[in-house]
């Protein structure tokens, strides 16, 4: 064998090699024209006096929600914008659509935008959804009865980032704990904070900052999650760093680091496009040192 002959296979070995370390990760675009990926809950059209119970009719009986892959109003419908899906969610009935896969450790990635209508019981309050992420359980167990047990990255005129527990799940964030009526604020530099079910902190943590594009313009948000550690992204600014996601039940406490995830319809005109996810093998080192 002769000898430039040997250079060229090194050659090639190693531009193999080198691509295989440069090659980026492998997006999964989630939105299609049929939905495809996605399942439905519908539950009710939520009146101004909601406390919390399920909603009863005129004779004081109780109301059944909507229930599984029901589209009513058309709460969900898909879009094209220059050739690409948007999926447009009414918010006119309080419910959401699922993932049918579940998923532990990835990174997500959005565009939103809001629309011009809001519903009751938030025609007066600001615009709100979310992205709610390792879902589990069953339909309805929040406080609205309208989705799953899950972790909430909120989507809230202002407040893109904030942090809600749903149903009976917990976390720890950096933050500056609360005092008297403020809520905790996010905070990369201040100690992890238990926050939800168990932990004698209302389930809400304040963004560290708004970075939420103007009225009427696409807003990128990302969310990492790893091995029970997340973050929460803003048009490239981590606003909000989280770890020990769990839930309690009957006083005891377990992991929540996989399950579906859900888009709500909060009584609110959103716009979702480029919802894509990839799987995270590793935390990459940039996003790894905000937790140590």
């Amino acid at each position: 064998m002769t000898k430039p002959f040997v250079n060229l296979i090194f050659i090639s070995l190693l531009v193999n090699v080198l691509s295989g370390f440069t090659k980026g990760p492998e997006w999964k675009n989630l939105l299609d024209k049929n939905l495809s990926q996605w399942e439905i809950y519908l539950s009710y059209h939520h009146k101004t006096d909601y406390k919390g119970q399920i909603p009863v009719n005129d004779k004081g009986e109780q109301i059944q929600p909507i229930g599984l892959n029901k589209n009513t109003d058309h709460v969900f419908t898909v879009i094209e914008e220059k050739g690409e899906p948007v999926l447009r969610v009414s918010g006119e009935i309080y419910g959401c659509i699922f993932t049918k896969a579940e998923y532990a450790n990835y990174h997500l990635k959005a565009k939103v935008k809001w629309g011009s209508k809001k519903w009751v019981p938030r025609t007066d309050k600001l615009k709100d959804s979310g992205i709610l992420y390792h879902s589990i359980g069953k339909h309805g167990a929040d406080y609205w009865r309208s989705w799953m047990l899950a972790q909430e990255f909120q989507l809230m005129e202002g407040h893109i980032g904030d942090y809600w527990n749903i149903a009976n799940s917990a976390i720890d964030v950096r933050s500056f704990i609360s005092e008297g009526i403020m809520n905790p604020v996010a905070n990369e530099k201040q100690p992890f904070l238990p926050i939800g079910t168990g932990t004698g902190i209302d389930g809400f943590c304040l963004r560290k900052e708004n970075h939420e594009s103007p009225s009427g313009e696409w807003t990128q948000v990302d969310l990492i999650c790893f091995e029970g550690k997340s973050l929460h992204i803003v048009n490239g600014h981590v606003i909000m760093v989280l770890q020990n996601s769990r839930y309690i039940e009957n006083g005891k406490s377990f992991p929540l680091t996989k399950g579906r995830i859900q888009l709500q319809s909060e009584a609110a005109e959103t716009y979702y496009k480029d919802v894509m996810i990839t799987e995270l093998k590793y935390l990459p080192a940039e996003y790894e040192a905000y937790f140590k």
